[in-house]
């Protein structure tokens, strides 16, 4: 006989005696554990299928031991932006014998245990929006500092695009002209070792060698030639 049943939020196919990777569960080792959402059961050439769970139907198990998973590599990398992340990840588990499968009679898990279960679900990770703050309704600072040239280029539109030169991303482009730097003439100015402090809040490993060279082809119009160039580069070096 087997039997298809949800565990913290995954479905399996489990028999008896057989040993099951589930998601870590809040039941501590060497305890008994049941689930009664069972889905199908299968016992030769006799299926049935729940709608969606066979009322009386329950899997127990053991707890056998909590652990982690094979650790899974993650990396992101976006191509001429000079971005590159590495992060590890070890799922938390646990290992569960199967010792019976009941096909009914069973007992209905209590509402304790269901909120076990549903805090035992892998939860997706829930990023808070930002309040939007308009710029009308904002009341009046006690302190207002006074606009940087890079603000007041910015207010006039007289700011350039600096995301057109290799390496740099949307981020790097606002630190930047917080910084003051707001034009191509600007960057073509900068030295690449006082650009590399200005972003050395912003994640990654940014190459800013080529950046006022590049700087300098835009300030002049020279368009064609830094994209033949941009073409050689990888994330701002050559």
């Amino acid at each position: 006989m087997y039997a298809i049943v949800e565990i913290a939020g995954h479905q399996f196919k489990v028999e008896k005696d057989q040993r099951v990777f589930v998601n870590r569960l809040q039941t501590e080792e060497g305890k008994k554990v049941s689930f009664d959402n069972v889905l199908l059961l299968g016992d030769g050439d006799k299926v049935t299928v729940g709608a969606p769970a066979i009322d009386g139907a329950q899997v127990s198990a053991k707890v056998l031991k909590h652990l982690k998973g094979d650790k899974v590599i993650v990396f992101k990398k976006k191509r001429r932006k000079g971005y590159r992340v590495k992060n590890g990840h070890r799922q938390s588990l646990t290992e569960i014998v199967i010792e019976s499968i009941a096909t009914s009679g069973a007992r209905k898990a209590t509402k304790v245990e269901n909120e076990e279960a549903k805090k035992a679900a892998p939860k997706k990770e829930v990023k808070k929006a930002e309040p939007k703050v308009e710029a009308k309704a904002a009341a009046p600072k006690a302190k207002k500092a006074a606009p940087t040239k890079a603000a007041a280029k910015k207010a006039t539109g007289k700011a350039d695009d600096l995301k057109k030169i290799e390496g740099i991303g949307p981020k790097i482009a606002s630190t930047l002209v917080e910084a003051g730097i707001a034009t191509y003439a600007d960057l073509a100015k900068a030295k690449p070792a006082a650009i590399s402090e200005i972003i050395a809040g912003v994640r990654g490993n940014h190459v800013t060698d080529t950046w006022p060279a590049q700087a300098k082809l835009a300030a002049d119009g020279k368009w064609d030639e830094l994209k033949k160039w941009q073409d050689e580069l990888d994330g701002g070096k050559a």
